[in-house]
């Protein structure tokens, strides 16, 4: 594959983006509300698990076709003008990438969040196996074939892989998750489980929407500035992604599965409704999982940070990218923030305390960090008239120090929120909080 072509690949990456808004809507409410096995059947839980991933599969199908729709507007904004020729053709292949983003994230959520992770096991597996198994058939450089791989054929493979892997999640969901026998109660889609995942839901879907308008906002300014910063920040976001950011979410999703049941539970044994206390000794029972999951996230971050910083980010930026000059600006761009990254970790775990079991919470917290600090330093980097060989100042100034900021103000919510419990500042209207 052409070396120039190789930051094309990762349009793939903002469609995901845009994707994520979708997907951090209604599966984010699975926790709370699926979660919850203390006040619902098994039948119950698995019309919500239907209702979600059939309604997120339509959404993911919408966005997938609007893709396929426009795909020049979506380049100009995500791919450098010297080689823009390529990628509308890319877009295109990708686009049905979201249907198979959204329908992959909705079972995982809604099958962890019902105590089956063997699920999102399956989907992790085969697709692992199929991109392992075509990547060495097809565009490896020992392919079979006399074929030159181009990024059309690497968008071909992955669009293949992530459709094959979320069909097989479904299939095999389907399979083990049938009602006992002599149960009545179905668990077909319906608007009412439908109207009960949005109203968690909605809080979640606004907070991503924030979230990532300011990002792709910062990241349209970033592809402004040439192919070879453009590369170097796509192949960043693969190590931060792939090495970084996998291990912490599933530590976060441990948590929200626990935390949802352990707060579940709270919710029933609640006798009468109105204000009512809880010691720190029992808010300790319930979210320990958030604690447990943060000292395990810094015990794998801070070698996986300290490795790449001394040894692997240029190596494997340069396997990445094929570039000497690349490999080198993107050592230097994971030199600067790493340790930021220890900030994400901890963040991460203790924001389950609030997804899990104050959805609104979680929507404030992330408000104040995207508001108060994201947006003026997006406005800065449009003002600031950046070069390439000055713009990772500021913008390790905008990453790097937002994941800082939000660790900060997690702990000052989490705080705010364990005083409510314990100072009964806080009504409990039924199970499912928001």
């Amino acid at each position: 594959m052409d070396r120039a072509q190789v930051v094309t690949t990762d349009v793939k990456t903002y469609i995901g983006v845009v994707t994520e808004v979708i997907n951090e809507g209604l599966p984010r409410a699975a926790w709370v509300v699926i979660g919850n096995k203390t006040s619902q059947t098994l039948s119950q839980r698995l019309k919500l698990c239907y209702t979600l991933i059939v309604f997120q599969s339509a959404l993911g199908l919408i966005m997938s076709i609007a893709f396929i729709s426009a795909p020049g507007t979506f380049a100009k904004g995500f791919i450098p003008s010297e080689i823009m020729d390529s990628g509308p053709g890319y877009i295109r292949i990708c686009a049905f990438a979201t249907l198979a983003s959204t329908l992959e994230t909705a079972i995982s959520a809604a099958t962890r969040a019902l105590d089956k992770p063997d699920v999102p096991l399956v989907i992790s597996s085969v697709k692992f196996a199929l991109n392992i198994l075509l990547d060495l058939l097809i565009i490896s450089k020992f392919h079979v074939g006399n074929h030159t791989p181009t990024v059309n054929i690497q968008g071909s493979i992955y669009l293949g892989c992530n459709l094959a892997s979320a069909v097989a999640g479904l299939v095999y969901f389907s399979f083990i998750s049938r009602p006992p026998k002599g149960n009545t109660e179905n668990v077909w889609p319906n608007l009412p489980a439908l109207i009960l995942l949005a109203r968690p839901g909605i809080l979640m879907f606004v907070e991503s929407a924030v979230r990532n308008a300011i990002y792709l906002w910062i990241v349209s300014g970033i592809i402004a500035l040439g192919s070879q910063y453009a590369t170097a920040w796509g192949i960043f976001n693969t190590i931060r992604w792939g090495l970084v950011m996998v291990p912490v979410q599933s530590l976060e999703a441990a948590s929200l599965a626990f935390i949802g049941h352990n707060w579940g539970q709270f919710g029933q044994s609640v006798s009468t409704f109105g204000q009512t206390t809880l010691s720190l000794r029992r808010q300790y029972q319930i979210f320990s999982p958030a604690l447990k999951s943060l000292v395990l996230a810094v015990a794998v971050e801070v070698p996986i940070c300290l490795f790449l910083s001394f040894y692997g980010a240029e190596r494997f930026a340069y396997y990445l990218g094929d570039s000497e000059p690349v490999a080198k600006i993107t050592a230097h761009m994971w030199k600067t923030i790493d340790w930021c990254y220890i900030f994400y970790a901890a963040s991460t775990q203790l924001a389950t305390i609030l997804l899990a079991s104050r959805p609104k919470l979680y929507l404030y917290q992330s408000l104040m960090s995207n508001l108060l600090y994201m947006l003026p330093w997006a406005i800065v980097c449009q003002k600031a008239s950046l070069t390439a060989n000055k713009a990772w100042l500021y913008h390790s100034l905008v990453f790097g120090g937002s994941l800082v900021f939000t660790f900060i103000i997690v702990i000052l919510v989490v705080a705010a929120w364990s005083w409510q419990l314990k100072s009964g500042h806080t009504t409990f209207h039924n199970v499912h909080l928001v």
